[in-house]
């Protein structure tokens, strides 16, 4: 087992990270920059190592600084998370030519995954159902239009190295072909420094399921259920849950058996997920492969009672995924609501400011990962993810449940967040009764007025009650 675990990450899953660590008796290194000296990551690892200005591409995107860091601590081992160089393939392999352990794929399966075209080419090969279109990068918008005549409108033209929305647009018909080509491959150079696309038939209103998977390095892969993201604004997931409403056992095992067929064919080892496209008809089709933990890894923790980020660090150690992961069984539901330091009532705009009162629920049934605390001043150059909010029941009512009573008791003062946006969302009828899909928040009206009882902290006294004065006033009018 490894001695000393670098972070190469920061916020709520460096803290993740280092708590797995603590918990196995490895010692830790946190990265950070000069905007993240006040992070809970960079207080609770056992060393801590600035490594540049706030930008991303000056600290932690920056891998000679990082690998650096990594050799002066003696470190044995560095954990990604998931962002900035979690899917560099480049890093991976520095990362393994330093003799230090990458926790994650090798710098290979990386690559070939992270080019969605080839990954989509990999898992036809290996039988999984793909979505018809290109066979590999379109090459020019010519090609695109010969190839959307023949698969039919609408179709989507995608970034190969794309993610998170950059890269993409829905094409309707063939007068639109040209200025979305341009304008897809213009964003994703500027995004991902590749301008490749490809395309695929555009199905319209699916939801996206998504199978977590780990695979060591003695011969087991398995796959630990899926997770329901198609609460999405912009290609970004809002609220997940396990298992899925429209989810059933038989489909399940379809798409799990899927899954672990396009790993092998991958040779994947680690932690990952295989996303998919659900149609109206039960129908499914591979999207792409996330060579890393997710945001949403804790609704399978709490589904089947395992700890996926220990489970990543005894796999990259060498050992076979343990007995009790091996034997997991899902026992509960999840939900997770992700908090973001944005307004929902303005076009969610991000709100990067002090947080001047920060209180978290508790009780049965609910978990919060976060990084910050009350006297914290949110940076205004990373994503804008305060904390993970996790509810879990015996039924998706019992979850849901415990969801919105913990939001009811979350206070956060200072910034703007979505925590209203996600307590209209779970009380709204679509959602209650399972039946929605990624088109969900195309109808969805966020309602501003609506108020919820943890507003403003007063009813656990974080900011200054109304005096009975105050109170007989407004009684009386």
């Amino acid at each position: 087992m490894f001695k000393k675990i670098l972070i190469a990450n920061r916020g709520e899953i460096a803290l993740r990270i280092i708590r797995a660590c603590h918990e196995l008796g490895i010692q830790t290194v946190a990265v950070y920059s000069e905007a993240d000296e006040d992070s809970l990551h960079v207080k609770f690892s056992d060393e801590a190592i600035c490594i540049g200005p706030p930008p991303g591409l000056q600290s932690y995107l920056l891998i000679p600084q990082i690998l650096a860091t990594a050799e002066i601590t003696n470190s044995d081992a560095i954990h990604p998370g998931y962002g900035f160089l979690a899917e560099n393939a480049n890093f991976a392999d520095c990362v393994a030519e330093s003799n230090i352990t990458f926790i994650g794929p090798p710098g290979k399966v990386i690559a070939e995954m992270g080019d969605k075209a080839l990954a989509k080419k990999n898992m036809k090969k290996a039988g999984v159902p793909v979505i018809p279109g290109s066979d590999g990068v379109i090459e020019s918008a010519e090609e695109a239009v010969k190839i959307a005549n023949e698969i039919g409108y609408p179709v989507m033209l995608k970034a190969t190295a794309g993610g998170g929305g950059k890269g993409m647009r829905i094409v309707r018909s063939e007068e639109e072909i040209e200025k979305a080509y341009l304008v897809a491959a213009s964003e994703a150079q500027k995004s991902f420094d590749n301008g490749s696309l490809y395309m695929e038939k555009f199905i319209k209103n699916p939801r996206h399921i998504e199978i977590q998977i780990l695979a060591d390095n003695h011969g087991n892969t398995i796959h630990l259920g899926e997770r329901d993201c198609s609460i999405q604004r912009r290609h970004q997931k809002l609220i997940e849950e396990s298992p899925s409403p429209a989810v059933s056992p038989e489909l399940r095992k379809k798409m799990g058996d899927a899954a672990i067929k396009g790993a092998r064919e991958a040779n994947y080892v680690n932690a990952g997920t295989v996303e998919f496209l659900l149609d109206k008809e039960g129908n499914f089709y591979f999207m792409e492969m996330n060579t890393r933990i997710q945001v949403e890894h804790p609704v399978t923790e709490m589904v089947y009672g395992v700890d996926l980020l220990k489970e990543q660090i005894r796999i990259a150690a060498g050992e076979p995924i343990s007995d009790e992961v091996l034997n997991a069984k899902p026992q509960w539901h999840a939900i997770e609501c992700r908090i973001n330091a944005e307004d929902p009532e303005h076009n969610f705009m991000p709100s990067p400011s002090l947080i001047t009162a920060f209180h978290v629920p508790g009780g049965v049934g609910i978990r919060v990962d976060t990084h910050v605390y009350a006297g914290y001043e949110i940076p205004q150059y990373y994503d804008s993810l305060l904390a993970k909010m996790i509810a879990w029941g015996r039924t998706r009512e019992e979850a849901i449940g415990r969801m919105k009573r913990g939001i009811e008791e979350c206070v956060i003062e200072g910034p703007k967040t979505t925590l209203p946006f996600h307590l209209q969302v779970l009380k709204h009828e679509k959602f209650a009764s399972g039946d929605y899909d990624t088109s969900f928040l195309d109808s969805f009206k966020f309602d501003p007025t609506l108020k919820s009882r943890s507003d403003y902290g007063k009813r656990i006294g974080l900011q200054p009650a109304e005096t009975e004065k105050e109170k007989i006033d407004e009684s009386t009018g």
